[in-house]
């Protein structure tokens, strides 16, 4: 939708009203940095290849803007192009049954990635870059993102990724208005953005980000030079309103009555806010529709592996992905310099094309695979648990927001890491991921389990954490010996496997520590006792029925945090359903552990097969 300068220039006007309008509205939001974006914002929507009838075709060019909070700009300049309907943006303004929420959300026509934590939004863009070129489309992708943000780590991060895979199919605009919420970007942080850029292997532009013809020519340049660009728009907060200009006081604080009028008056737009008042009292006080967008998944999940000698599953992971990358030219994995311990080596050896390496960059690369991963493209993120849950954590949560497709596929996980001790050993994959609301987290019990969990994930949208450990495994056989999980096995999200039965009580365990588990059912059954023992392999998905079958006397056994994991979960489960066991028993860690062996440390730390038979029987009654 190409416009003309005077145009531009109108809407402009038109967009600087409506944002203080908004903002006045609801007594909320940023006018100071939306007023210093909305040309910027008013040119690109122009210029690129979007079209407000066909806001989703697939050869869209993709527009990210990271710094979220000026949604009244990005509101604004949709709803004069006629992606959304401009009375319903000014009085539904951050309203909880308006789409139109504080920070830019992904579904909304015109917005293809929710931000508001800033810093991340770089990241995402480098993410649909990278997905057009594995989908051999055309579109480019542009980011609009603040100066203040750039003093993040992630977003070098980004640039260099950017770089080192020739995304010249990406465009930077950066809003430098020389403003934050404290005072002047240049005080509170000294930030060569321009060098910053250009060191990372940019071009770089300067322009005045307030003229149009500027800032148009700088986007035809930077979208045919063949280089990622940088476009540094010089701009002014509180454009257009003189009291509010160069202002940190207006970053995100409404206008009051006065100062409205003022302002209006000021750009020579109509005072009618008194009508959305009106409009926003009658708005219901309920939730607004949930707005998600999602993709039909087309995938081949190949071949199952069975395995009958001790493997570790993290090996059993890294094949099944690169099994499905022969297969299938949707399957992609990011790895942070972990190939050979994450097991991705299996992939390069078959489809190094298939690896997006971005070396110790992990908040980006859990950013750019969660965009890969909403575009169209199957993304593993492959990590140490440390690194891919706990570092990773807030990139996740907003992965989470967007309702990405990602697959978190991580290894390392618990003590079962042994020797590298306590900074290595990640005791929180279960329970860290129940604040990403969406996720599902499954954690396998042996390699045979562990290829088919992956190949299910794979053909599943939705965003999964698939957590393992280091150690080589036993397949877990039945008491006949032959396989539990042999060819036949199919993976059934929310399914407890019922190991071993027994009626004097039950194991519920996870993991590595379903071995253990095994090996104290024999140390009790040799003493008469018969427990069950059950692999919980989806802690957020408890089965009922096994809960009311085996709920006498409950024992529960995870190699993580014993606080917020599996034994935390079935308690509450238990006290949801109104069943109180006669015993109830949880075994986990509830220290940061020490350096050692695997095994010493089940040993050590009470998981071990003997120490779990020793806690049952000083717990019979």
């Amino acid at each position: 939708m190409r416009k003309t300068l005077e145009e531009l220039k109108k809407l402009s006007i038109q967009c600087r009203g409506d944002i203080l309008k908004m903002t006045y509205v609801a007594n909320s939001g940023h006018p100071g940095g939306s007023m210093s974006s909305i040309d910027m914002l008013l040119a690109l929507y122009s210029f690129a290849n979007v079209d407000p009838k066909d806001p989703w075709n697939e050869d869209r060019d993709r527009i990210v803007v990271s710094h979220g909070h000026i949604s009244p700009g990005v509101y604004s300049t949709l709803a004069a192009y006629g992606y959304v309907n401009r009375d319903e943006v000014i009085a539904g303004f951050r309203h909880p049954a308006s789409i139109f929420e504080g920070h830019i959300t992904r579904g909304i026509p015109g917005v293809e990635w929710t931000t508001g934590n800033l810093g991340q939004g770089l990241s995402a863009g480098v993410g649909f870059a990278l997905a057009a070129k594995y989908k051999k489309k055309n579109y480019h992708v542009y980011v609009v993102m603040s100066d203040g943000e750039s003093a993040k780590g992630q977003v070098q991060e980004a640039r260099r990724t950017a770089r080192k895979y020739k995304l010249d199919n990406l465009t930077v605009l950066v809003d430098y208005n020389d403003i934050q919420i404290s005072g002047h970007a240049h005080e509170i942080m000294y930030v060569d953005i321009k060098s910053e850029f250009e060191a990372a292997g940019w071009k770089t532009i300067e322009i005045n980000g307030h003229d149009f013809e500027q800032i148009l020519a700088a986007l035809k340049i930077a979208r045919d030079d063949g280089y990622p660009t940088a476009i540094i728009a010089h701009t002014v907060i509180g454009k257009g309103v003189d009291f509010m200009e160069d202002k940190p006081d207006y970053h995100g604080k409404a206008l009051s009555k006065e100062e409205l009028e003022r302002a209006l008056a000021q750009l020579g737009v109509e005072n009618d806010v008194e009508k959305y008042i009106e409009m926003r009292k009658k708005l219901p006080v309920k939730a607004h529709e949930k707005v998600k967008l999602t993709y039909d998944v087309r995938l081949d999940t190949g071949k199952v592996r069975v395995y009958d000698k001790p493997t570790d599953n993290r090996s059993a992971l890294g094949r099944a992905i690169a099994d499905l990358a022969v297969v299938n030219d949707n399957v992609v994995a990011v790895d942070c310099d972990l190939k050979g311990s994450v097991k991705l080596d299996f992939l390069d050896k078959e489809r190094p094309d298939r690896i997006v390496e971005v070396g110790v960059q992990e908040h980006n690369a859990a950013a750019l695979a969660g965009a890969m991963s909403a575009d169209g493209i199957v993304t593993f993120f492959a990590d140490f648990g440390v690194f891919g849950v706990d570092e990773t954590f807030n990139q996740h949560r907003l992965n989470a927001i967007n309702n990405t497709n990602l697959k978190v596929v991580v290894t390392h996980c618990g003590i079962d890491v042994g020797e590298d001790g306590k900074t290595h050993h990640a005791l929180n994959y279960i329970g860290a991921p129940l604040a990403w609301y969406g996720f599902k987290v499954i954690v396998p019990a042996d390699p045979n389990q562990t290829d088919r969990v992956v190949r299910y994930i794979a053909k599943e949208y939705g965003n999964f954490v698939v957590a393992v450990g280091r150690s080589k495994l036993e397949p877990i056989r039945k008491e006949n010996g032959s396989l539990y999980f042999d060819e036949n096995y199919e993976f059934e999200y929310g399914k407890m496997d019922i190991l071993r039965d027994g009626t004097d009580g039950a194991i519920y365990a996870i993991g590595s520590a379903v071995p253990y588990a095994l090996k104290a059912y024999e140390i009790l059954k040799s003493k008469g006792l018969n427990f069950a023992v059950i692999n919980v392999s989806c802690p957020y998905a408890l089965d009922e029925e096994v809960l009311k079958k085996y709920s006498n006397f409950i024992v529960t056994v995870e190699d993580h945090n014993v606080l917020n994991g599996l034994g935390s979960l079935i308690a509450q489960k238990l006290f949801e359903m109104r069943i109180i066991p006669a015993q109830f028993i949880k075994l986990g860690l509830s220290e940061f552990p020490v350096s050692g062996d695997a095994k010493l440390l089940f040993e050590i730390y009470g998981l071990s097969g003997e120490k779990i038979a020793e806690t049952i029987l000083s717990n019979l009654r």
